[in-house]
């Protein structure tokens, strides 16, 4: 039986393993039945020629691996780039289906690396010499048997270096290290060596602009601003400190903050 005739009459019933030989003589076959099928078979043939031929996209995805994307997501994509190839085939221009295919299926695969696969998006000047730059590195370990340098990789593609180190060091714009990847040595983890935020830092351009102010207050507003705000003494203790009242502690306090606040002009000082 014919793969026309199984592919109409048993639409389950479909060769697998067939060789490259083979895959083409199929192709081929479907494309002519296409040419000439009406609007009920031509939607079983489409899909006929999409899995006679999931192998080429296989293998156009393959160009594209190791880029910090995972294989299956490449085929899955490059599998939807084929049915569009075969929804889009004109067999009446007389073309062969893998010469429209491939040029389609490759385009699907990069249009989602542009669009899909940054977790933080460079700019369209660094993905497409990025985009570059892989390519390159790959065809390089080929010639050479070793990664090649930054150096080899601008000459080769004659590009400033500055440009080649940059498109290479957005590739963790695509799959992010995570906080418990080794350290160092492989001692620890990534957390561990990342800084963290210093509340100090935020604290200091207040403190070297209110210096100043703070020593030219009065011996007894200084005193009473430093027991308060830095060795967090209540208002009752600084009272029995100064020998005022509380409610003249709270004045005083009051009084200073004001006054800071004005000369600073950012009314940041809370009481």
């Amino acid at each position: 039986m014919s793969v026309i005739a199984t592919t109409l009459d048993r639409p389950h019933a479909l060769p697998r393993d067939l060789s490259r030989e083979e895959r083409r003589t199929v192709t081929t076959e479907l494309c002519e039945a296409l040419a000439d099928c009406n609007e009920a078979h031509r939607d079983l043939l489409q899909a006929r020629l999409v899995e006679v031929n999931m192998g080429v996209a296989r293998a156009v995805a393959s160009q594209y691996r190791n880029r910090g994307v995972d294989l299956d997501d490449l085929e899955q994509v490059a599998y939807v780039g084929l049915a569009k190839a075969a929804r889009g085939f004109d067999p009446a221009r007389g073309h062969d289906f893998l010469t429209y295919a491939v040029p389609t299926i490759r385009g699907e695969v990069r249009r989602w690396f542009r669009d899909s696969c940054w977790m933080v998006r460079p700019v369209r000047r660094v993905q497409e010499t990025r985009a570059q730059v892989v390519a390159c590195v790959e065809e390089l370990v080929q010639t050479l048997g070793e990664t090649p340098t930054p150096e080899a990789v601008a000459q080769h593609l004659a590009l400033p270096v500055e440009e080649v180190n940059e498109a290479m060091a957005a590739d963790g714009c695509y799959h992010p290290s995570s906080l418990d990847s080794p350290g160092i040595n492989g001692v620890g983890s990534l957390a561990d060596v990342l800084g963290e935020t210093d509340d100090a830092f935020a604290r200091a351009e207040e403190k070297a602009s209110l210096a100043p102010l703070v020593r030219r207050l009065s011996d007894r507003d200084r005193e009473t601003l430093a027991l308060r705000y830095f060795h967090q003494w209540t208002q009752e203790q600084i009272a029995g400190q100064l020998g005022v009242t509380q409610m003249q502690v709270s004045r005083i306090l009051s009084r200073i903050v004001a006054q800071l606040r004005e000369q600073l002009g950012d009314g940041t000082l809370a009481a």
